[in-house]
């Protein structure tokens, strides 16, 4: 039986703009996602995060749910624009005010908050100055660090500088699929390398204002196999790593942007000089700032086809009913692919704390006639997670922590509310919350230290 030690972090997580709602309430701004889904055909359902889960006002009755299962960290996201409401202008003394009653409300249920500044909710009124492509929302984003490390740092004492940049840049500017739905491909490779940049200017802002704190980032992983041995099938994988891990890991760590994928972006026209010219003197230092953790966020892993190697498409799509071995996310489980990755992570960057920062699986169970949630299918997901996360431990994998995503079945980015990750059930139209079978599961994992 797998026995965690008993400082591993158990937890849950959530994102703002995803589970807050109040999006236009106490002097918040307007950030590009409540731009995004007011465009017509951007999200699957027609939804928006308007008022999401209503956690704004509702957070009570959350941290009590959290509390009556036992959990012990929650790790959420600061909304940029309840704080700097344009992202320059003066500070949004509300937006304050409601972090400081959210911490507090964890700290006296016992609940250790573990705080992410950024989760793809860029103020519109940097995206209308370029976003993420242009280097000033660097120094932005380093003043919106000062301002919430402040204003937190007396109580908080875990920071995430971003959660998976990839997503924000690559699915936000090339792909168009995410706010703020731009399809360029060097746009979105000068945006990854700016936030990666606002990491790295971040970091000493937080250490300053909570010395006795700790500051790291968070990178989503795809690892990947190749389809077949071919040749054209291995070189695709090693390609499809480099543009999906490697890119994000490799400058992090200090190993600068690997050279054979700036040699394919530049012969595919994503730049014409050698170098990519995003990157000017002194940035893959500033990025490769020591960092406490490094946070990973895994929920699949995929074969990689010739001419497929900048794609994740698994040939299922999100629905219901999905194939024995995959989720509702049409995503392949795949849970020995997570301690391989995490023993990667640890060999080949030397990583000596790595936290899985998210993992969960959406299933669409809900109430029965007794009003309960049976998801034996998350659970059983977990479970095997769970123990492929002892797996690494294991083999000598030095992993601290492990997120569960999500606290509360929540706004699903451009599928709407057609996902349900959460431990909780939610109904989008009253509110109401009903715990499911697994929040009852994972509170007894967390209390016997073992998902047997």
């Amino acid at each position: 039986m797998s026995r965690f030690a008993n400082d591993f972090v158990f937890g849950v997580a959530a994102s703002a703009y995803q589970i807050e709602g109040a999006w236009d309430e106490d002097g918040k701004g307007e950030s590009i996602w409540d731009r995004f889904v007011r465009e017509p055909g951007r999200i699957l359902d027609g939804a928006t995060g308007d008022v999401a889960c209503d956690h704004y006002h509702r957070f009570p009755e959350d941290v009590a749910l959290m509390a009556s299962a036992g959990i012990p960290a929650y790790s959420l996201t600061t909304a940029w624009t309840r704080i700097i409401p344009d992202g320059l202008g003066p500070v949004e003394p509300r937006g304050i005010a409601f972090y400081d009653r959210l911490v507090d409300e964890l700290l006296e249920n016992g609940i250790t908050p573990y705080v992410t500044l950024y989760h793809w909710d860029l103020p519109q009124g940097l995206q209308d100055r370029g976003g993420w492509a242009n280097r000033d929302t660097v120094d932005a984003f380093a003043r919106y660090a000062d301002v919430m490390s402040a204003a937190l740092g007396d109580r908080v004492k875990h920071w995430k500088t971003h959660n998976e940049p990839w997503v924000a840049s690559f699915i936000g500017y090339r792909d168009g699929s995410f706010a703020p739905g731009h399809t360029d491909f060097s746009e979105a490779l000068t945006a990854a390398h700016h936030i990666l940049l606002s990491h790295g200017r971040a970091v000493p802002v937080i250490r300053a204002n909570v010395p006795d704190g700790e500051v790291g980032i968070v990178v989503d992983c795809r690892p990947s196999v190749p389809a077949t041995d071919s040749a054209e099938d291995v070189a695709a994988q090693q390609h499809f790593d480099g543009f999906r891990n490697r890119w994000f890991f490799d400058p992090i760590f200090g190993k600068g942007y690997p050279s054979d994928m700036v040699e394919a972006y530049r012969e595919r026209g994503r730049f014409d000089a050698e170098q990519p010219p995003f990157v000017l003197p002194g940035d893959l230092d500033e990025i490769a700032v020591p960092i406490d953790f490094i946070g990973i966020n895994y929920y699949t892993a995929l074969e990689v086809a010739a001419g497929a190697e900048e794609t994740e498409d698994t040939g299922i799509a999100p629905g219901p009913n999905p194939p024995d071995g995959y989720t509702e996310m049409g995503w392949p489980i795949v849970p020995s692919a997570l301690t391989a990755f995490l023993k990667r992570i640890h060999d080949d960057y030397g990583a000596t704390d790595i936290r899985v920062t998210e993992n969960g699986a959406s299933y669409s169970d809900g109430p029965g006639p007794d009003r309960a949630v049976h998801d034996e299918r998350r659970i059983e997901y977990l479970r095997v997670h769970i123990q492929a996360v002892a797996d690494a431990i294991e083999l000598g994998v030095p992993v601290t922590g492990y997120f569960v995503w999500s606290i509360l079945d929540n706004f699903e980015w451009a599928l709407g509310y057609s996902q349900r990750f959460g431990l909780v059930w939610v109904d989008h139209e009253t509110g109401e919350r009903v715990p499911k079978d697994s929040l009852a599961w994972y509170g007894e994992v967390i209390a016997t230290r073992s998902p047997d």
